[in-house]
């Protein structure tokens, strides 16, 4: 309970926590950055960590001269794409086998299901889609490599969500982050990015509910 506090107050507090990481850590706080967006994006058993938010915090620090933006922003994206390869590849490998199991350690199945079911409804177009959406953005390139989806076509998937994840938040945090308003309710922000983040997926949990209980 105390680590799942103290992770909220992380999150909510991105600004200040990522300008102390910055200065305590120099040119090593590129590659403490890169290592989170890959593991959020690359390992299904970190769904939880920062993304959009921490991105947009990131395009932020950037303006204000605390990071070099070209060299971020070239970081989060290899970071993005590079994370969704590894999942796609560790679902090739692991998926089948874990997804026939009823309880899997460290791994909530129920994400692992609604994400084949985004899947199964959207098709390739999912890895793009769920690039903008917490949690299903963990598991969609896991579901991919565990389907029938070829690496060739994945790949091209996963770069154009990579770029365009990565550019939203960061140049919305670069232009947007330090308007006097955006700064003095720098918390609010985050908290308005993190709840917009998660309407789709709750929009297509209610559907997805609401059909079932139809049928």
């Amino acid at each position: 309970m105390n680590f799942i506090l103290q992770f909220i107050d992380f999150v909510v507090h991105l600004d200040k926590n990522l300008t102390q990481l910055a200065q305590d850590f120099g040119i090593w706080t590129y590659l403490i950055l890169f290592l989170v967006v890959f593991c959020e994006t690359g390992l299904v058993i970190t769904p939880f960590l920062p993304g959009d938010s921490m991105i947009f915090v990131i395009g932020a620090l950037a303006a204000s001269g605390d990071l070099n933006f070209p060299v971020i922003i070239a970081v989060l994206i290899a970071a993005a794409i590079l994370g969704d390869t590894c999942n796609y590849h560790i679902g090739k490998f692991i998926g089948p086998a874990i997804f026939k199991k009823d309880n899997v350690k460290f791994l909530k199945k129920e994400y692992l299901i609604k994400t084949h079911n985004f899947y199964e409804k959207h098709g390739g177009k999912t890895i793009i889609i769920a690039r903008f959406i917490p949690i299903i953005r963990t598991f969609a390139p896991f579901v991919a490599g565990m389907g029938s989806m070829s690496y060739s076509k994945f790949i091209s998937y996963n770069v154009i969500g990579g770029i365009a994840w990565v550019a939203l938040f960061s140049f919305g945090g670069f232009f947007f982050g330090n308007i006097p308003v955006v700064e003095n309710n720098f918390s609010l922000v985050i908290l308005a990015i993190i709840f917009i983040s998660l309407v789709p997926g709750v929009v297509t949990f209610l559907k997805e509910r609401k059909s079932s209980t139809a049928k």
